[in-house]
């Protein structure tokens, strides 16, 4: 997925790029991992900048990173 730090993405097409379901990008947001903005009045429309997807896939990368070496390190 190509990100334009300057875009705001809806959660479905987040999911679908990233190939999880909604909820676990809904997860994401909820907990403070994903970057997330509502537009609009009432509950509003939830939206991603592409900034903090960006934020998001280099901190997924580096806890695979963390776990990989950890892994490694525990089988010797």
């Amino acid at each position: 997925m190509q990100v334009e730090t300057t875009r705001l993405y809806r959660v479905r097409t987040v999911a679908e790029a990233f190939d999880v379901s909604l909820a676990t990008i809904y997860r994401a947001v909820e907990s403070g991992a994903l970057r997330a903005i509502r537009v609009g009045t009432g509950k509003g429309a939830v939206r991603i900048p592409g900034a903090a997807l960006a934020e998001y896939l280099k901190a997924c990368e580096a806890a695979a990173a963390t776990r990989g070496a950890v892994s490694a390190g525990g089988a010797a």
